[in-house]
């Protein structure tokens, strides 16, 4: 218990850090995201439900995934050589039209609220796991200034196979105590695809 509370009052804390806002040009950044369109839709909501939507999310969160697959931190055959062909001005400004987009909210499988819910606003103090909200939000806005990304709408198959990403080592974030990591080692299956449906709805 004392361990599943340290993780959430950590939670809490470090999403108060503030940290640079990366300073694009959303106008000079719709240009660019027309190689985007393909999936993540012209407008950053896709339609496809393994590719996340951008829309709405915090420039500094996506600047930060780009710098990852450019990188190869982050792993993906497709992302890498799109990420490498941008400069850092080009990150901003590809960032900066995304985020100024309205990510449109898709809806929860009603089978698979309660449980997400209840995940997502409290998390689950057996097997300590701490609330997803801490960090993300009551409405999933997540937190610009420590780049958490918001969640509200996201693709629920997407949000689930990152989640599965996270729990098998797969998918890396910057934080030196690798919180997303461990919490989503300790979800089982059936906790994940219901939190990721419940995020999917969530507004």
């Amino acid at each position: 218990m004392k361990n599943w509370l340290a993780i959430t009052i950590t939670l809490l804390i470090s999403g108060s850090v503030l940290q640079a806002h990366a300073a694009g040009d959303p106008v000079a950044g719709k240009a660019m995201a027309a190689q985007c369109a393909g999936c993540h839709g012209a407008d950053g909501n896709s339609t496809n439900p393994e590719f996340p939507k951008l829309a709405g999310q915090h420039a500094e969160y996506l600047v930060k995934q780009l710098d990852y697959f450019a990188k190869g931190l982050r792993q993906s055959d497709v992302m890498k050589p799109m990420a490498s062909a941008l400069d850092e001005q080009g990150r901003e400004d590809v960032a900066a039209y995304f985020a100024s987009q309205k990510r449109t909210i898709g809806e929860a499988d009603p089978q698979l609220v309660e449980l997400g819910q209840q995940i997502y606003r409290a998390g689950n103090p057996i097997s300590k796991v701490a609330a997803c909200m801490g960090c993300h939000g009551p409405d999933g806005a997540g937190n610009p200034a420590a780049r958490y990304p918001s969640l509200d709408g996201q693709n629920a198959r997407y949000v689930e196979t990152q989640l599965h990403g996270f729990a098998e080592g797969k998918r890396v974030n910057e934080n030196a105590r690798k919180m997303m990591q461990i919490l989503a080692s300790r979800l089982t299956n059936k906790e994940i695809r219901a939190v990721a449906s419940y995020i999917q709805g969530l507004h």
